[in-house]
């Protein structure tokens, strides 16, 4: 990096990680700036979930490096670095058993109750379906509405950096387009984001974008500049 340009938000510097005695993940290095939004594609299989968690401190990191803001969080616990602004949605979009109020309330367990108050009233004017539902369980959704949860859970603590783990899976392309455009608004309040996804939908949100395949980074550039390599149309956009 050149000693004039801009720290990265996020820097994962050589990253190994695995599960007991299987590696998945090989010296990966990825970077995300302030308010940048950064695409992470890769097939089934590909490590893209470890990484995330990694990142989050769910899986351990056997080499390498993460900093987050200048700080060097490697070993720093999951809640320290949700404190720090890092938030994470999985796959699974919250809890079926507790009301759609309740699940947006673990998010915003680091916040004083008044301002905990105040951003979940913001979401929901962002998510009108769950403000009509706020008291029903959250399993009574639809698959669409859980997403929609998901994401007003992630975002209810303000954070400045939110990972998603595949928020396509599951959905329609009705309800694909409509996550598209709900993260597209927060993008535009310069929230960053790293998406890690197989749907290359979600390249229209990208500033740039990595690729991911056995556990290793294949590709890191602009949309553009990746839409130029034969090679990568082919296996991500179907394309000769």
């Amino acid at each position: 990096m050149p000693p004039d340009a801009p720290r990265p938000l996020l820097e994962v510097a050589g990253i190994a990680a695995g599960y007991r005695r299987l590696q998945v993940l090989w010296d990966v290095d990825l970077r995300i700036h302030e308010h940048e939004s950064v695409v992470l594609l890769g097939a089934n299989g590909a490590g893209k979930t470890t990484l995330l968690k990694a990142i989050m401190s769910l899986v351990e990191v056997w080499a390498g490096r993460i900093d987050f803001a200048g700080e060097d969080i490697t070993r720093l616990r999951t809640d320290q670095r949700v404190r720090r602004g890092i938030v994470f949605m999985s796959e699974t979009s919250g809890f079926p058993g507790l009301t759609v109020e309740e699940n947006i309330l673990i998010g915003a367990q680091f916040l004083p109750k008044h301002r905990a108050r105040e951003r979940i009233d913001e979401l929901y004017a962002v998510f009108p379906a769950l403000a009509e539902r706020r008291r029903a369980p959250a399993g009574s959704l639809s698959g669409g509405q859980r997403k929609m949860l998901g994401i007003a859970k992630a975002l209810v603590g303000n954070p400045r950096l939110l990972i998603m783990d595949e928020p396509s899976a599951g959905l329609s392309p009705r309800y694909v387009k409509e996550v598209i455009g709900v993260l597209a608004q927060f993008r535009e309040k310069q929230l960053a984001l790293l998406i890690a996804e197989q749907n290359v939908k979600f390249l229209v949100l990208a500033d740039r974008v990595y690729t991911l395949d056995n556990g290793q980074i294949g590709f890191a550039g602009t949309v553009a500049a990746m839409q130029e390599n034969d090679a990568l149309r082919r296996a991500y956009f179907g394309l000769k």
